[in-house]
């Protein structure tokens, strides 16, 4: 029997006025070991930027699984090697393979904003 998750994305605001971030889907279901892909659009007139992603389970702090940069940095860091993130200049995608059952959670894009 197929056991089912769903991961809810909520998402983070930029953290200078002007800049931007929000959800392009905000629920995903997917059943374990597939594949699942969660996006989110963000818009800033800066080319210095680092995208991140986080995932909370319920009444714990936020966990914190990768940063990217995009437009003038090229950066990766992730926390874990079954999420991985691909960035364009208007917006984020967070990939998690192998999907498991505990990885059904609240998930959180950010938006950074380096000063240059």
């Amino acid at each position: 029997m197929d056991r089912c998750l769903i991961l809810i994305l909520i998402v983070g605001t930029g953290l200078v006025t002007g800049n931007n971030i929000e959800s392009d889907k905000n629920t995903e279901t997917s059943k374990e070991t597939e594949t699942v892909k969660l996006s989110c659009s963000y818009s800033t007139s800066s080319d210095y930027i680092f995208l991140f992603w986080y995932r909370q389970y319920p009444n714990k702090e936020l966990q914190y699984l990768l940063r990217k940069g995009a437009r003038s940095y090229s950066y990766a860091h992730t926390s874990d090697p079954q999420f991985h993130s691909t960035t364009s200049q208007t917006s984020t995608e967070l990939t998690i393979t192998d999907v498991r059952l505990s990885d059904s959670a609240l998930y959180y894009c950010a938006l950074r904003v380096e000063a240059q």
